[in-house]
């Protein structure tokens, strides 16, 4: 338990230190992103409460139903497999430096690792408090970013922001480009 709560620390503090060192994505290591991820989806249901009660009193929808509790940690573990596989293929396959030399686990296991500040979204009990949402998942953005640039031997951080970011910025371009063009329906 104490090996836990120190990985959660130096993973907080962003600790450049911790994803040099080979010994924190060895045998164990996978355990502990695992345990890791299920413990965000579980701290996810509270924002998630929070978000739905805002959205049911805003818009006057009644009591509305949350997910399920196996939907949450399903949809958890398939989108950390998606992100590994992701950051490996674009990382790794695509845009390699001459020094990389990663395998597929560790990258699963940095992604895992890098959920950590996503447990902070336990604070978000109330509608009012969820702008707390964007800054855990900034942190988590950042805490990738640098686990990233150290595991792949990257020279600067260029190519760790561009990669972990390229999704947003391909969402950002394709919804600019619908609402740019102008047209108006109307749902008759």
């Amino acid at each position: 338990m104490s090996e836990f709560i120190k990985i959660i620390i130096q993973i907080l503090r962003i600790d450049k230190k911790f994803f040099n060192n080979q010994k924190n994505f060895g045998e164990a290591s996978i355990y502990f992103a695992i345990l890791i991820i299920l413990v965000s989806s579980l701290i996810s249901l509270i924002p998630n409460t929070a978000f739905i009660e805002y959205m049911s009193l805003k818009f006057s929808l009644g009591k509305v139903e949350g997910p399920s509790l196996r939907s949450v940690i399903i949809i958890s573990y398939s989108m950390w497999i998606i992100k590994a596989a992701y950051l490996y293929f674009v990382g790794v396959v695509m845009f390699p430096n001459n020094n990389t030399k990663c395998n597929f686990r560790k990258i699963l296991i940095l992604v895992g690792y890098s959920h950590i500040p996503m447990f902070l979204n336990a604070l978000t009990i109330n509608y009012s408090l969820l702008f707390l949402l964007i800054i855990t998942y900034i942190w988590y953005n950042i805490s990738l970013i640098v686990g990233l640039n150290i595991i792949l031997n990257y020279k600067n951080i260029t190519k760790s922001i561009l990669i972990v970011t390229a999704p947003f910025i391909i969402l950002f371009i394709y919804l600019l480009s619908t609402f740019g063009q102008g047209q108006v329906s109307v749902i008759s």
